[in-house]
């Protein structure tokens, strides 16, 4: 028999970067799939995550229409029910990140 310790880690430990809790409609194109729409809830330079109206699958790559930047290519890392974490294939610009986050209205209340 061995003992070992352990503490849990921060859940956000896998995370490039923080994310901001937002909340503005958007559009989603999976490959070959009509536009669905659907809403991003929270959004970091790196990635997203979004409420679906339509199911999305892991390892789907998608475009996600983004206000202040328009079409944006990513890759579903995971996928439950009818929301989604994505990761951009190109991380965002710092300076229009940060103007996205201030639009009125979208940057979500704590």
């Amino acid at each position: 028999m061995f003992a070992a310790e352990f503490e849990p880690a921060p859940n956000d430990i896998r995370r490039r970067g923080p994310r901001a809790p937002v909340s503005f409609d958007s559009a989603v194109e999976p490959g070959g799939i009509a536009r669905a729409l659907c809403k991003v809830i929270d959004l970091s330079i790196h990635g997203a995550r979004l409420s679906t109206y339509s199911a999305l699958r892991k390892g789907m790559a998608i475009w996600l229409t983004l206000p202040e930047i328009g079409r944006v290519g990513a890759d579903v890392m995971w996928a439950d029910d009818f929301a989604a974490g994505c990761r951009f294939h190109a991380p965002l610009d710092p300076d229009t990140f940060e103007q996205l986050l201030h639009r009125d209205g979208h940057l979500a209340a704590h």
